[in-house]
């Protein structure tokens, strides 16, 4: 069972909290997709953190204000932020590893959450992230907003580009402080493998540290199966 926990007074502003048995091997947050609409929720990401918790991790199922729900810039990044630093307070927690890992669009609040602290709104950081694993993540922006992902879902969440995603596009934070695992299914038709390939590949020029997983056949929601090959291969990467 999981602990729902606030860490504000909006009611999208909670997080839910599945504990391993004995000690566990760091804390996974789990960032759902949805192309931040409000329609998706964190119903999504709930089997993700079951199975991550019966692995020894313990899962950190995060809620956020999206689009039609209070959301977008920057309230959405706000919540993210607040919701990780947000285990500061909860006792018995090892927050020596840090994991975030997201879908999709969770994937972009993943990679994000990483680089939140070079930007004056997002600090000071109180819980920083060790590691991203992303799971056929929005990384690029602008170019999914040229591409018109999820019905012109950019537009809607952050505005078209401009200098203000500088602070809002993982593709313009490169590289990370921490290493970044990217899986993407070769079969995915709502999000481009382009978008993990380019990104790791300019991840690796700017000298960071990045692996493509790429998963053959696999599609948009396969990575979030937990029964499936895919779901296995992604959470074998968090050792």
């Amino acid at each position: 069972m999981f602990e729902r926990i606030r860490y504000g007074d909006h009611p999208s502003q909670f997080g839910e909290l599945t504990r391993a048995d004995g000690t566990a091997r760091g804390v996974v947050v789990v960032i759902h997709g949805g192309f931040w609409k409000a329609a998706y929720d964190l119903s999504l990401g709930r089997p993700l953190a079951v199975d991550l918790a019966a692995h020894g991790w313990t899962a950190w199922n995060l809620e956020y204000r999206r689009v039609g729900d209070g959301g977008g810039v920057p309230a959405t990044f706000d919540d993210v932020a607040a919701g990780i630093d947000a285990l500061a307070d909860v006792e018995g927690l090892e927050l020596a590893r840090v994991v975030t890992l997201g879908h999709s669009a969770g994937g972009h609040l993943a990679a994000w959450a990483a680089a939140r602290a070079r930007f004056p709104r997002w600090r000071p950081e109180r819980v920083p992230v060790t590691a991203v694993v992303t799971q056929a993540g929005v990384l690029d922006l602008a170019g999914a907003h040229e591409a018109g992902l999820g019905s012109a879902a950019v537009a809607a969440f952050a505005g078209p580009p401009g200098p203000a995603y500088d602070e809002l596009d993982p593709a313009r934070q490169l590289p990370l402080d921490v290493p970044v695992y990217a899986v993407h299914g070769t079969a995915d038709d709502l999000v481009p493998p382009t978008q993990s390939r380019e990104y790791v590949a300019r991840t690796r020029r700017a000298g960071g540290e990045a692996e493509l997983v790429e998963l053959a056949g696999a599609d948009h929601f396969t990575l979030i199966d937990p029964t499936s090959d895919a779901w296995r291969t992604t959470r074998g990467l968090l050792r």
